[in-house]
């Protein structure tokens, strides 16, 4: 397992290049706090979507996401970043992806599989700061 600082994070998301956007969306629970850093980095309003696929041992509950909150973007929004902290299978992202059919959306995830990746050279499970 690799754990990372607060810092560290920090200072990788103040030297990533990420792509334009007028929201950043952060995908509930995981993806809260990075949602939330690269909201403040992009200086983009942020809004939250819940879906409920995984338990806390990280086993799918559904076959699929179930969405449990979605959200309402301004109609002027014309691009959104799809944040979640970790994708593997990318079940989340697509399931989510869904819900802004009249936008284009870019993800990031913080490790994983996505347009934007963090920290695409860790491989093995993180432990995020946040997270107890």
């Amino acid at each position: 397992m690799t754990e990372l600082s607060f810092a560290e994070i920090c200072r990788a998301l103040a030297d990533a290049k990420l792509p334009d956007c007028d929201f950043v969306v952060g995908i509930a629970e995981g993806g809260i706090v990075p949602a939330s850093l690269v909201a403040a980095k992009k200086g983009c309003d942020l809004r939250i979507v819940r879906f409920n696929y995984r338990n806390d041992d990280n086993v799918p509950r559904h076959p699929e996401p179930v969405l449990l909150k979605s959200v309402v973007l301004p109609e002027n929004t014309n691009n959104v970043l799809l944040v979640d902290d970790v994708a593997i299978t990318g079940r989340t992202l697509n399931a989510a992806k869904k819900l802004f059919k009249h936008q284009k959306v870019t993800t990031m995830v913080f490790k994983g599989a996505a347009d934007y990746v963090l920290f695409p050279e860790i491989s093995e499970c993180i432990r995020w700061p946040w997270k107890t």
